[in-house]
């Protein structure tokens, strides 16, 4: 089933501000809330496409590439993440709470905060994301390309299994919350009596404490290290586009649910060729005689050398077309084209004979500019090869 658009989701514009996106946000998690809607499979479906929405409209950079490629960003990137959307469990939406409500839920206080935390009240901790650059030469973005990059992040403690523990047996069940990883509080008010759920403060929710801890990670489940990732680039990224990765960021402490890694696409210039959207942009210079006699020359390409025919009278400013010698686009068949501007080289140093030449020839009537009314500007022939 296709997506609908986020913008459509949360019913706003394409217009609106940071201010509106957060509020509107903030009506449809209200509305659609499971604590709320209690056994509702439709409310909750309703809930995570609100939350999804909320992720990339409410970040400048994820908003600006989906209104670039809509959905087929994500699509077409390493485990669908071009713009981190469209993988959000209920931790990651739950998170998002802090900074629409100011703290937790809104319905914490009311319904036990379950959906902040895991089965019995325990909260899965996150790893940080992280971000690395990597970079393409115009011929790996028009093919695509797999790059096996070491990453220095955290990783689990292989001594402790990431438990953060000296051995199984140095667990102990939380005295205070007794494993539930809450404890709630009942009080009196004036509309009778309010009961309240927070995370245990002992066991920062885990349900357990550690008695004697790991001696490599020191209780944390992590440490640093190195990583090997191979990353599948897809072909027709460009300058400035994110990737990512989901689980390949810096492991969680204790087992918990690893970050995200964020690849960020940096163009390597070529020599020769120049991208402009998906058409590739060569300078050919050609000398006056060449243009005027007509020869054939080869151009390099993304795919190797061509051969090309420069035709007799050939004008400075023409433009040849390589039809499908360009960059693809992103998640899809369509490849551009590469553009050959014609340079015509003129020569500032000559012998005497072709000079005396030349000024033979400066006379005739066919060396005289006198181009015809059908004769298009160099303007007009961009336009065109651009529409």
């Amino acid at each position: 089933m296709a997506k609908r658009d986020y913008y459509d989701v949360l019913g706003i514009s394409k217009g609106a501000d940071a201010d509106e996106v957060k509020k509107a946000y903030r009506k449809m998690a209200i509305k659609y809330h499971p604590d709320k809607n209690q056994g509702d499979k439709e409310a909750e479906e309703n809930f995570k496409e609100a939350a999804e929405a909320y992720e990339v409209l409410s970040s400048p950079d994820k908003r600006q590439r989906y209104d670039q490629f809509g959905h087929a960003a994500n699509a077409s990137s390493p485990n669908g993440g071009g713009y981190g959307g469209g993988s959000m469990n209920m931790d990651d939406i739950f998170s998002q709470f802090g900074d629409i409500f100011g703290g937790g839920s809104p319905f914490e206080g009311f319904f036990g905060g379950s959906g902040r935390q895991g089965g019995g009240g325990r909260r899965v901790a996150r790893g940080s994301n992280l971000r690395i650059k990597v970079r393409l030469t115009i011929e790996e973005i028009a093919n695509g390309a797999e790059k096996k990059i070491k990453v220095n992040k955290q990783i689990l403690c292989k001594t402790c299994d990431g438990t953060g523990a000296k051995d199984k047996s140095s667990f102990s069940t939380c005295k205070t919350c007794g494993g539930q990883g809450s404890v709630r509080r009942v009080t009196n008010t004036i509309l009778g009596q309010m009961q309240t759920t927070s995370t245990c403060p002992t066991c920062n929710g885990e349900g357990s404490t550690i008695t004697s801890k790991c001696t490599i990670c020191h209780g944390d489940g992590v440490v640093r290290g190195e990583e090997t990732i191979s990353i599948n680039v897809p072909a027709g990224v460009s300058e400035g586009m994110q990737l990512s990765m989901s689980g390949k960021g810096n492991a969680a402490p204790r087992g918990g649910v690893p970050g995200d890694l964020i690849i960020l696409i940096e163009e390597i210039p070529h020599e020769t060729l120049k991208r402009d959207g998906n058409n590739v942009i060569y300078d050919l210079h050609v000398n006056f005689v060449d243009a005027t006699l007509g020869t054939s020359v080869e151009v390099p390409t993304i795919d190797g050398k061509a051969k090309i025919k420069i035709e007799p009278g050939t004008q400075g400013g023409k433009i040849l077309r390589l039809k499908g010698k360009g960059v693809p686009e992103v998640n899809s068949y369509h490849r551009g084209d590469q553009l050959i501007h014609i340079n015509i080289w003129t020569p500032k140093a000559l012998s005497r004979e072709e000079r005396e030449i030349l000024e033979k020839l400066q006379s005739s009537p066919n060396f005289k500019p006198n181009p015809g009314k059908n004769e298009k500007s160099f303007f007009e022939r961009m336009k065109e090869y651009f529409e």
